[in-house]
């Protein structure tokens, strides 16, 4: 109810009298103007243009360079014309080069990676002429499509994948292209006649030269707005397209048991599922998205962590169903020239859909099932009639059971609900006005569960809120800008899942050395056991100028300490206020030794609600592309000692160290067979010993047109004084209110290799490996604790502190520690910490598409993974390992069938 009301709200002030007047659309330049005209003949897209209905459409033929001499005309002259008949947008370009065939760079690659090394023809348009709209259309000379829509300053998202068809030719005066782009894939307002910004660009590798049709400087701050116009458009009927895309597909998995003799995993299985999407066009300018039992197969595994913090490991969206039009649900938009630390306002992450049960199950076997069963979702996006850009989303869940079987005392079968039904919904919504200069937003989340366990309802919330609204103003040409959002979240639930949060990792409430806080219905900052709800807000601001040579930029970031959205959005800390302030200068022209160069300067720090100093630093960065198109940057960060609330996880605050951190990135031409990549970076401890260094390596090598290959090999190494090993309570500890904070040295060295093979048969047929050797060891040494709170000094046990007694090897292991000697403290004891973890994930995927948007998957994924307690790193014993390993096989075959008027 509260989110219907909010967006109830929302669709009232937008349309109120106060913000129906909008400005006249100004253009910062006087744009271009291109006339579409009917197609008067057949067309057939074979990317040709030898046919007679060409002849009909006004050439565009006026194009400007923004690379690598900016303003000055294209050296190449290319001719691009537009017609459209009652379905569908035709586009026809043709490339002319100098050197003909010769001077044309191509890549037969998979779609939407066309790029690096392959000239481009680019065509996008605004369709809303709103100065926010991008569809972005692109083809190089072997056929290969990228496509991606994007609105306002998100940059475009490539998930994007419309059926339209596209083809290219090579010739001995250049290239052509050919585009056929239905109407139902785009979006448009409802009148017939039709003005939209446009904006064509042609990419020619041969001299890295980049035309423009709208010309733009680099220094000023132009985007849709600064698109020219193409008029000329009739749409007299607005398609009313459904289409689906059944799916069935077939799944073998071949893993390990966890267990001998588990009666639920033998080692084999087997399934078969079937699913639809649905797309349907409610209207010119909205779309239904809907699923039933989506499946996500094709999608590459995750990569291999080792995550030894307090925080949850974020790994990006890679369903399709989700990343698609992902754009729509934006919200709180982030951007900063240089800080760290920091993150945008957390809203939604839709990976909380149909994630792993939360609940457990104990028994001698146990069978739970992977992820949560998406039983529907879908979304709805475009633009209202009153030209709000809306997205609503929501999906529901299954409960889940896991079976278990219990042997103690006799052998007992029960299934233990260990996820509950829910029900998951987004809703987005905003509006531009003065040309797009002004635009004011909201979003609400929602996230119901059915909670009928009551162990299930000690852990997770029965429902969560959040309430945002957000603007960003430009003006002066969009050389200024404002941005700023709000969010008011809500999570409420029996007080054991309360608790749980208020003593999560983002807020430590239960911290003894909290200031007294108090709790309100919009606010909540104090530890309270009997609480049933946790309510907070965040909020972000910057200001900054964006364009000309001089730029700057202020900013201001917020986290209240009761601010709670991870059931349907990704948050590690609450608890802060931080600001940043950088001032940057740009050259943007080709000077003595450089194509352009980039300097900036700047700092930034941090304060929790009590008023602690959580972090502060300042920065310098340095970046040039040389004339040979080699790019290299570099950093440098001073981190002084600060005060760290989070090190004991959940006890005093203490100080953290500080540092001094290098940082150099250098790159090779993109465009030649032979691509290198290396980046570097040290930091050196302020406040006590440690240093830590990390080596990256990217090779991509093409070998052939139509095949890629990237090794990407990474080394880091650490060494520090500052690693949380536990907690162990001891009333004797009276300085640290009871507990002993244990910590130690930390040894750590991670190596592992990306690696990437693409085969590119045809633009419809392809296939990927992907393969991810892993390996990382941590070797615990002088366990020690802190003398006090709020300062950095520690003693080592054993060394000037209690004594320490080590007993067995490897896993066996263990630490006896007094922490006091001949004190009143007890002893305790630890268990090896030391660690070496070695992983090998693959993915090879085949793709077919056999008919424009029908696609046959063929999938193996392969994980091995092995871990000792062992905490040296030895490549020869840890590789032979790796290989050693069981393997986990799941094979998947996938058939979807479009099925479109």
């Amino acid at each position: 109810m509260q989110r219907i009301l909010f967006l109830a709200a929302s669709s009232i002030l937008l349309a109120s009298p106060m913000f129906a007047q909008q400005s006249k659309l100004n253009h910062p330049t006087t744009p271009p103007v291109a006339q579409a005209v009917p197609r008067s003949g057949a067309i057939q897209i074979d990317g040709k243009l030898d046919e007679a209905a060409w002849k009909s459409g006004t050439p565009i033929t006026e194009f400007t360079q923004s690379d690598p001499t900016e303003g000055k005309p294209a050296t190449q002259r290319t001719e691009v014309r537009i017609l459209y008949d009652d379905d569908a947008l035709y586009v026809g370009a043709r490339m002319f080069d100098s050197l003909g065939a010769r001077g044309v760079a191509t890549r037969l690659v998979r779609r939407d990676q066309a790029g690096d090394g392959t000239d481009l023809f680019q065509v996008i348009f605004d369709t809303f002429h709103d100065h926010q709209g991008r569809a972005r259309f692109e083809i190089n000379p072997s056929g290969v499509r990228n496509d991606a829509l994007g609105s306002g300053q998100q940059n475009p998202d490539p998930s994007w994948d419309p059926i339209y068809e596209g083809a290219a030719s090579v010739d001995s005066l250049g290239w052509n292209a050919e585009l056929r782009i239905p109407f139902s894939q785009l979006r448009y307002p409802r009148a017939t006649a039709q003005t939209w910004g446009m904006q064509i660009r042609r990419y020619r590798a041969k001299n890295a030269e980049i035309d423009n049709w709208a010309f733009w400087l680099k220094t000023q701050a132009c985007g849709p707005n600064c698109f020219g116009h193409l008029d000329g458009l009739q749409i007299h009927a607005i398609p009313q397209r459904v289409e689906l895309l059944p799916y069935v597909l077939s799944r073998a998995s071949y893993v390990k048991p966890p267990v001998a003799g588990d009666p639920f995993h033998t080692g084999h299985a087997y399934d078969v599922r079937a699913g639809v999407d649905l797309k349907y066009l409610l209207t010119s300018n909205l779309t239904l998205d809907a699923t039933i039992n989506p499946d996500f197969g094709q999608v590459e595994v995750d990569p291999a962590v080792v995550n030894l913090s307090a925080f949850e490991t974020f790994f990006p969206e890679k369903r399709p169903f989700f990343v698609a039009n992902s754009g729509a649900f934006g919200f709180g938009g982030f951007s900063c020239f240089f800080c760290s630390n920091t993150s945008s306002l957390p809203s939604f992450y839709s990976r909380r859909i149909g994630r792993a049960p939360q609940g457990f199950a104990d028994g001698t076997f146990v069978d739970v099932p992977e992820n949560s069963t998406i039983l529907g979702a879908a979304k709805i996006t475009g633009k209202s009639a009153g030209g709000a850009s809306i997205g609503f989303l929501d999906a529901v869940t299954r409960r889940e059971f896991a079976a278990v079987i219990d042997t103690a005392g006799g052998r007992h079968q029960f299934e233990t609900e260990v996820e509950p039904l829910t029900n998951y919904s987004v809703g987005r919504v905003k509006h531009d006005y003065r040309g797009g200069n002004l635009v004011i937003g909201g979003i609400a989340t929602s996230v119901l569960r059915s909670l009928g366990d009551s162990v299930l309802s000690t852990r997770i919330s029965k429902h969560a809120e959040t309430l945002g609204g957000d603007l960003s103003f430009a003006w002066k040409n969009r050389m200024y800008d404002l941005i700023a959002s709000f969010e008011e979240s809500r999570v409420s639930g029996a007080p054991l899942a309360m608790q749980r949060l208020q003593q999560s990792s983002a807020r430590y409430f239960q911290r003894p050395d909290r200031k007294s806080g108090s709790n309100s219905f919009l606010s909540s900052d104090a530890f309270d056991p009997n609480a049933t709800s946790l309510a907070g807000y965040g909020g972000y601001a910057r200001v900054a100028k964006d364009a000309g040579d001089w730029i700057w930029e202020s900013a201001v970031n917020f986290r209240s300490p009761g601010f709670e959205v991870n059931d349907i959005a990704f948050l590690t800390r609450a608890d802060f206020i931080m600001a940043n302030a950088n001032l940057g200068r740009l050259w943007t022209k080709p000077g003595r030794g450089f194509r352009d160069m980039t300097f900036l300067i700047g700092g930034q720090q941090q304060y929790n609600y009590d008023g602690d100093r959580t972090d502060r630093q300042a920065q310098l960065f340095f970046g040039q592309t040389l004339p040979n198109y080699w790019f290299y940057n570099s950093f440098y960060i001073w981190h002084p000692v600060v005060l760290d609330d989070r090190a004991t996880r959940g006890g005093p605050v203490v100080e953290r160290p500080g540092y001094h951190f290098v940082s150099l990135f250098v790159a090779s031409d993109n465009r030649k067979p032979v691509v290198l990549q290396t980046n570097v970076d040290y930091g050196r401890s302020i406040g006590e010993r440690g240093y830590s260094y990390d080596i990256s390596e990217s090779v991509n090598l093409k070998p052939r047109s139509n095949v890629s290959i990237s090794l990407g090999p990474a080394y880091s190494y650490s060494n520090g004084a500052q690693q949380y090993v536990t907690t162990i309570d001891d009333p004797v500890a009276t300085n640290f209110y009871g507990k002993r904070y244990v910590f130690s040295d930390l040894i750590q060295q991670t190596l592992s290799m990306d690696t990437r093979l693409d085969v590119t048969f045809t633009p419809e047929l392809t296939l990927q490996l992907y393969a991810q050797p892993f390996i990382s060891s941590g070797a615990y040494s002088a366990f020690k604790e802190f003398d006090a709170p709020r300062q950095i000094h520690k003693t080592v046990y054993g060394a000037g502190k209690g004594t320490l007694i080590a007993t067995g090897t490897g896993a066996s292991r263990t630490y006896t520690i007094d922490p006091d000697g001949a004190g009143p403290s007890s002893p305790f004891t630890l268990d090896n910490p030391d660690f070496n973890f070695r992983s090998l994930r693959g993915t090879a995927v085949v793709r077919w598409e056999y008919r424009p948007g029908s696609t046959v998957f063929f999938v193996w994924n392969q994980v091995r993974s092995d871990a000792v307690s062992v905490g040296d790193f030895d490549f020869t014993r840890d590789r032979q390992a790796l290989f050693s390993a069981h393997p986990d096989n799941i094979f998947v075959v996938k058939v979807n069938y479009y099925l479109g008027r």
